[in-house]
């Protein structure tokens, strides 16, 4: 029977993997830095947070880029306090962009706010100790455009900061966001567009999602390849958006292409990010949390991507 042309990308990437593994194995000794983003438990303390990672033996967070003002989000020394009473690093940190601070707005006032919440989490993200700050070119739940000049606006507004980005050592990560939630930047090609527009030394990395991979990539693994060494953090969610194993995702081609491109090391982490279904998942961060259910979504989600992990390496 002949195969299907996904099976065909998926046959390619596993013999890669394979020839890594036997000639090779020395690449894929250190495993792949399992993250969590937590924004997506809502209104919780980070100590909560803190203990249920723990619990579930994962050392590394992408914390909610919450300083929407500068009397608002985590404190550094508190941050710091709680993550190290729990033997947590933070990754980095997941930068939150809403039409009210959105880089492509055609309201100054907006591209204004775009900035000023950029240098604070900045500021915040290396005084914790993360590596980078993601960053969506326009605002997330908006999948209409503004006009034809909102590429433009965006690379012009992230220039003005993109210094800052060399100062404080932090990568910037440009998410692509499927076109149901944003207006541009879809893929990780459009992505690398936006970054050559940009143009700048601070401004040369991504954070792909997996979720909106799925509906804008003609194949996920072969689109993190492409993405190369630009490629930073990888959201995880299956294919409902739910804990990873719970819908029909290929984790396992995932996870191959994901050595056969070298993720496994420092600065670079796989970071579980299910929100659910629908069209706007920003209201979740205001959540009140289902303590049992993101156990249960945790657990599970580490669970299940160790097994596939061991699986594939042994």
């Amino acid at each position: 029977m002949l195969l299907q042309n996904f099976e065909l990308k998926n046959a390619k990437i596993k013999a890669d993997f394979l020839n890594i593994k036997q000639n090779q194995p020395e690449k894929l000794q250190q495993r792949l830095n399992f993250s969590w983003s937590n924004w997506g438990f809502g209104m919780e303390s980070l100590k909560e947070t803190a203990v249920r990672l723990e619990q579930a033996d994962i050392h590394y967070i992408e914390l909610h880029g919450n300083h929407y003002g500068p009397n608002l989000g985590y404190k550094v020394k508190e941050t710091l306090d709680i993550l190290g009473q729990h033997q947590i690093k933070v990754g980095g940190t997941c930068g939150m962009f809403s039409a009210d601070n959105d880089l492509s707005s055609n309201r100054a006032v907006h591209r204004q706010a775009a900035i000023d919440y950029i240098k604070r989490e900045l500021e915040f993200t290396a005084a914790v100790g993360g590596t980078y700050l993601l960053v969506v070119p326009g605002a997330v739940g908006r999948p209409k455009a503004y006009d034809q000049m909102e590429f433009d606006r965006s690379v012009e507004t992230l220039q003005i900061v993109a210094d800052l980005f060399v100062q404080y050592k932090i990568k910037a990560a440009i998410e692509p966001i499927r076109s149901a939630e944003a207006s541009f930047i879809h893929t990780i090609a459009e992505a690398q567009e936006y970054i050559k527009a940009v143009g700048h030394p601070g401004v040369q990395h991504i954070n792909a999602d997996v979720y909106h991979m799925q509906v804008e990539e003609s194949h996920i693994g072969e689109a993190l390849i492409a993405a190369g060494d630009q490629l930073v953090n990888l959201h995880m969610a299956d294919s409902n958006r739910g804990a990873l194993g719970d819908g029909s995702l290929d984790l396992d081609t995932i996870i191959m292409a994901l050595y056969v491109l070298g993720f496994n090391r420092e600065g670079r982490y796989f970071t579980p990010e299910p929100l659910g279904p629908g069209g706007d998942p920003y209201p979740a961060m205001y959540g009140k949390p289902d303590r049992r259910s993101l156990e249960r979504m945790v657990q599970q989600s580490v669970t299940y991507f160790r097994e596939r992990e061991a699986a594939l390496l042994m």
